[in-house]
């Protein structure tokens, strides 16, 4: 079978996740493999180890259930208690990228941080939680979730290629979906300008781009500026619900450079600056 993209990641935190800095910068090669291959790879009953990017921390976990994705459980207790940690102490359904070490493989995947549904294991996680591969689709759909696709390129490294070659709509879904999960990295790589994410992102309780209305495809070719009219339904903390129904401004230097978004000129249009 026919193995997806894979680049080499040089880390210089302690694996283990225990505070304890690397000796020296090693190298891993971590591989976006496609989620039929990772069926295989990780059958039902595999244990296997989550490292999260972002952290550095890492747990163990065991393959329960899934078909389209993995179901997957927290081995013990003490598994339990890191991952929460990952998660800041409060359980989530935030995509999260991470890598899956198992045997020689590390493969690019997202998770999620919600417990649902059934559990086997006695290490008070009530349920289990998603691990999505490249090519995995949820329950209810045929496609793959844009938010847990966009954190399979970002552990495996090809985020920002992604983002380089997407069209404009692309660029404004992977934007939004920055928001919605409150990811630094996805929405920097697709701004214009550099902005300090971290305050702004807290304040994002969820967000859903309602309505984005699609230009006409020869207005595309040879542009290096565009408004794209859209509806943006957000969830601020402390203000609740709100609507920006406006144009987002996209701009690119060359016909050949990629599309980014205004960020200063977003902001401001949903009081979020």
């Amino acid at each position: 079978m026919k193995r997806a993209a894979s680049f080499i990641i040089f880390i210089h935190f302690l694996l283990y996740g225990q505070g304890v800095q690397a000796a020296a910068d090693i190298s891993y090669k971590i591989e976006m493999l496609n989620w039929k291959e990772v069926n295989h790879l990780v059958p039902k009953y595999t244990k296997f180890t989550v490292l999260d990017v972002e952290t550095g921390k890492r747990f163990k976990v065991q393959r329960r259930a899934g078909s389209h994705h993995a179901d997957v459980q927290p081995l013990t207790a003490k598994d339990t208690k890191i991952m929460k940690k990952v998660y800041s102490g409060k359980w989530s359904w935030k995509r999260r990228a991470i890598i899956v070490i198992h045997k020689d493989n590390w493969i690019a995947a997202s998770m999620h941080g919600m417990p649902h549904g059934a559990g086997a294991l006695q290490n008070n996680f009530p349920g289990h939680f998603c691990i999505h591969f490249y090519g995995s689709t949820t329950h209810r759909t045929n496609t793959m979730d844009l938010s847990h696709m966009l954190m399979v390129l970002k552990a495996s490294g090809k985020l920002d290629d992604y983002l380089g070659k997407a069209k404009p709509y692309e660029v404004i879904n992977a934007y939004i979906a920055g928001f919605k999960q409150q990811d630094a990295r996805i929405t920097s790589q697709a701004s214009l300008q550099k902005v300090k994410w971290k305050p702004i992102l807290q304040k994002v309780e969820n967000v859903r781009l309602s309505r984005i209305e699609l230009l006409p495809p020869e207005d595309l070719t040879e542009e290096i500026s565009l408004d794209v009219p859209a509806v943006v339904d957000w969830y601020i903390e402390d203000r609740g619900r709100q609507i920006f129904s406006g144009n987002i401004h996209l701009v690119r230097f060359s016909p050949g450079d990629p599309w980014k978004v205004d960020s200063l000129d977003f902001l401001k249009e949903n009081h979020l600056q």
